[in-house]
């Protein structure tokens, strides 16, 4: 009893408190939805802007590949702190980010791919 008078209602770390687990779940909700944002950001540069060369798209989308592996890699930490039993690239937001640019990637060459070599050939048989 006495020292629990001696430490005083302050030395319970702050840590242990409810406060900090409801806070961190607040911080991982608000992470993973910038997470998804700056993805989707990434999505519109890479194939919704109208009248770019691919060469151009591409060097639009580096900036936000990196902002975006930025933006998951602190949701993924966030993540990995509330589970600490889960390593980091086991985590949804670096996982979603990881599937993403691997998605992204793909169809991205594809579509340049098709834009070079079989788009010729659908306009020299266009009718005039």
């Amino acid at each position: 009893m006495r020292e629990e008078l001696v430490a005083g209602p302050f030395a319970r770390p702050f840590f242990d408190s409810g406060g900090w687990n409801t806070l961190l779940d607040f911080g991982k909700v608000a992470s993973f939805l910038m997470s998804i944002l700056s993805l989707c950001s990434l999505l519109d540069s890479a194939f919704f802007v109208p009248a770019t060369r691919w060469e151009d798209r591409l060097i639009a989308s580096l900036a936000k590949i990196g902002l975006a592996g930025c933006v998951c890699l602190i949701s993924g930490f966030l993540f990995h702190l509330s589970q600490p039993g889960v390593s980091l690239a086991r985590t949804l937001p670096v996982r979603l980010f990881l599937w993403a640019i691997a998605g992204f990637s793909l169809f991205f060459v594809l579509g340049w791919y098709i834009d070079v070599c079989y788009m010729p050939l659908f306009w020299r048989n266009l009718p005039h």
